[in-house]
């Protein structure tokens, strides 16, 4: 394949798929559709013109059969009164009328075949649409079902690596947590042990029984001054 030949080929694929996202199958069955609908009422009219023309060629016979009768009945007339030459002239209009009427009937017949055939393509073709709607109905439903599922696993999809992400944010504000509690308790068993001295306790074990003797001391000197009150008011 040449050079031209793979450009030609990767412009109708990109083609083809930009026409795919813009152009949606079920407006183009609607109106393919439409288009058979309109072939229907073309035939129809067409059929409707050949009924009206072949109808009108028939009251035109008519008027000639009833022509020929009056002028049979007229010849009758006129001989029975002497009249021979009315009675020829008679059938001479007869005559007429139907040379008349035998021209009309064969395009009364060709008609007729007309109407036939446009009879039978009209039903053939209205079982035609009639078959193509009740296709094109199974197959935009099926689009649609199918366009559904395509939004249900691309939401699907999204909300998995959304949860994903959660999933992570949520395993290292555990990871944080737990090492927050590692290092308090790390802390609180320094400080036990007198390895970290906390702030409000006195610095070392010397200091805490100096201060034990003196808070002792000033009791017992407030222990003996009260004595002494009691008994200098006694």
């Amino acid at each position: 394949m040449g050079v031209l030949s793979r450009m030609s080929s990767m412009f109708k694929l990109k083609v083809n798929q930009a026409l795919d996202q813009i152009e949606d199958p079920r407006q183009t069955l609607d109106y393919s559709y439409q288009h058979q609908l309109e072939l229907v009422q073309k035939v129809q009219r067409g059929l409707t013109d050949v009924v009206t023309s072949k109808k009108r060629l028939d009251l035109q016979c008519d008027a000639l059969r009833q022509q020929m009768d009056q002028m049979e009945r007229g010849a009758k007339q006129a001989l029975a009164a002497g009249r021979e030459d009315l009675a020829r002239t008679a059938l001479e209009r007869r005559q007429s009328a139907s040379q008349q009427l035998d021209g009309l009937l064969p395009q009364v017949a060709g008609l007729q075949r007309e109407q036939d055939r446009l009879t039978l393509a009209q039903q053939r073709l209205v079982a035609g649409v009639n078959a193509f709607r009740t296709r094109k109905e199974a197959i935009k439903a099926q689009y649609t079902a199918a366009q559904a599922s395509v939004k249900i696993g691309e939401a699907v999809t999204g909300l998995s690596e959304e949860m994903a992400d959660v999933g992570l944010t949520v395993q290292r504000a555990q990871d944080r947590t737990a090492a927050m509690r590692a290092r308090a308790s790390a802390i609180d068993e320094l400080v036990q042990q007198g390895t970290l001295q906390d702030g409000l306790q006195p610095s070392d074990a010397v200091a805490v029984e100096l201060g034990r003797l003196s808070a002792q001391a000033g009791v017992e000197g407030d222990l003996a001054r009260l004595k002494a009150e009691l008994g200098s008011g006694a």
